[in-house]
């Protein structure tokens, strides 16, 4: 729940602190007066785009925050994505500065608009003021069919309860979307395949041809490092040979040689450390040296007399080498990089072997489309079942909404396969009894679309777990006792969950637990905005404005003083 909003150089707001309760809370104002800011506030936090005219004139920057009640799932939520505070209040700041670069922050860490948005979904649900022009069209009647049933899905699954057809729907038009995207990705390859198939010879002969040099040669990851090492070492073999032959000789086998020496002068030092234990440590010194001159000159002749270190190896490496670099030119690619290149045209040979077969491809069209029908089936049976409760709840509300004996169905009939399935939904309306149903776009008068528009968002509202649900002059051409009845469906709602309505309707400012009024004002030519909590009597004055406009009489007050004194509930 919205439970505190600070704005600072906001628009036409200088500053301002709302202390926001829970229940049914009306915003009213005159026409201009700036009870759309608010809403702005409120959208920039759940992440819509930032503007530089949101800035106050001659301010640096602009400031608006909000703190919301948490709860399980939010911490859980706020946990996962590293953003999570102190306590059980989440606390969402955003910033604009005078050249419109915004920053965001959750709990006082740096957030992105997405995680602002994945967020706001689950703080609070706008409904706004043109939705009933939305109804007209039918993939927003989809998409309304669709969304109440996911958050019939939602509320039952916090409730800890089931509800199959509403799980089914809700992660079937998933499966549509996945299903339609690899069906027609099948029949992509398919067409090209035929479109392009005299090409794709042509580029798998040439694709072959290259690859036969490369084939032969079959170049093996790290293997030019070793071969250029192994070459090395074979390209010096006489100097290495007569090198190592000629030290060796010289440590072991000339007179007078280094072993020679050095067992002399340790048979020399043996009895002089027989008479003073102190030259012990350097007979050991020269023993241990004596013993690895010994094993050196060993290893010295042992390598000089390898016979792996001839011509013929020497040739056969040079000859893989220089048919590398023949490669590598060829493909005008580094030597090193040859044999991820090898794999990349044996990739690409894969790729139009498998173009090249039609039958193949066509077969997988087929199942795909098979798949797609299955799914798109399935969720057609449970939009049936969510359509019918939807349809039954709407035209329970037309009763109360001066619709007496109307009737609101949901008609779903076969449309043309896309990612959304392949039904047509179609919103169908009869006013009164004996009226045969219509289309919505057909029948409804501007009154009957905003009553039924209304009735729809109250009752998909209903469903929607999110705990604050905020309605943006919903009741537009909405009038007399039909604006009393919706101003109590509005407090009823606001029994269960916490409501925000701006409005122009005295009948329904009356029902609120709470009232805010919006005023503006000129000073010094700079104009603002202010937010008023009202009292029990500037109620009375507001809500008479409201019902007489600027000269507000006697019998005004007395009637704006009945309309609050009114059960909000019947």
């Amino acid at each position: 729940m919205l439970i505190r909003l600070s704005l600072r150089h906001f628009v036409i707001v200088k500053a301002l602190d709302l202390d926001i309760e829970s229940g049914f809370t009306v915003l009213t104002g005159e026409t201009g007066a700036g009870k759309s800011i608010l809403l702005d506030a409120i959208g920039l936090l759940l992440g819509d785009r930032a503007d530089l005219n949101m800035v106050a004139q001659g301010a640096e920057k602009a400031e608006v925050s909000a703190e919301f009640n948490s709860s399980p799932s939010l911490m859980a939520w706020l946990e996962e994505a590293g953003l999570a505070g102190d306590d059980d209040v989440i606390l969402i700041r955003r910033t604009i500065d005078a050249q419109g670069k915004s920053r965001a922050f959750i709990n006082g860490i740096s957030a992105t608009l997405g995680q602002l948005r994945e967020l706001g979904e689950q703080l609070v649900h706008i409904h706004g003021q043109h939705a009933h022009q939305q109804l007209l069209k039918s993939s927003a009647q989809r998409e309304l069919l669709d969304e109440h049933a996911r958050q019939q899905h939602l509320k039952v699954v916090a409730q800890r309860e089931l509800l199959d057809e509403h799980a089914a729907l809700f992660e079937l038009r998933s499966a549509v979307y996945a299903a339609f995207n690899a069906w027609q990705t099948a029949k992509k390859l398919r067409d090209t395949a035929e479109a392009d198939a005299a090409d794709l010879v042509d580029q798998l002969e040439t694709l072959t041809w290259q690859l036969d040099g490369l084939n032969a040669l079959a170049p093996q990851a790290d293997e030019w490092d070793h071969l250029l090492a192994e070459h090395t070492r074979l390209a010096h073999a006489s100097t290495l040979i007569q090198g190592t032959a000629s030290v060796a000789h010289q440590l072991t086998e000339v007179e007078a040689s280094m072993v020679d020496r050095l067992g002399e002068q340790l048979q020399a030092l043996m009895p002089l450390a027989r008479l003073d234990e102190r030259l012990n440590d350097a007979v050991d010194m020269l023993d241990v040296a004596l013993i690895n001159v010994q094993e050196a000159g060993q290893l010295l002749n042992s390598y000089a007399q390898r016979a792996d270190l001839d011509e013929g190896t020497w040739l056969a490496l040079d000859a893989r080498l220089g048919d590398w670099y023949e490669q590598a030119r060829k493909f005008r690619v580094a030597p090193e990089e040859l044999h991820a290149h090898w794999l990349n045209l044996q990739a690409q040979l894969h790729d139009l072997q498998q173009g090249l077969d039609i039958e193949q491809l066509i077969a997988q069209e087929k199942v795909t489309a098979a798949v797609y029908h299955k799914q798109a089936l399935a969720l057609r049976a449970s939009r049936t079942t969510a359509a019918k409760k939807l349809s039954t709840a709407v035209t329970a509300s037309m009763q109360t909404l001066n619709m007496t004996g109307g009737q609101f169905n949901i008609d779903l009939t076969e449309a043309a396969p896309a990612a959304h399935g392949v039904d047509a939904i179609e919103f169908k309306v009869a006013g009164h009894a004996g009226v045969a149903l219509q289309a919505l776009n057909k029948v409804a008068s501007g009154g009957e679309l905003a009553r039924i528009s209304l009735a729809l968002s109250v009752i998909t509202s209903a469903a929607n777990p999110v705990p604050t649900l905020i309605f943006d002059e919903v009741d537009s051409g909405i009038g007399g006792a039909v604006a009393e009845v919706v101003g109590k469906l509005l407090a009823q709602l606001g029994q269960e969950r916490q409501v925000l309505c701006v409005t122009h309707l005295p009948q329904v400012a009356a029902q609120g637990e709470h009232h805010w009024q919006v005023s503006k004002s000129t000073r010094d030519h700079v104009t603002t905005s202010q937010i008023q909590v009202l009292t029990a009597e500037e109620r009375i004055e507001e809500v008479a404005r409201m019902l007489g406009g600027v000269d507000i009489s006697a019998t005004t007050r007395i009637h704006a003083r009945e309309m609050l004194s009114r059960p909000s509930l019947s």
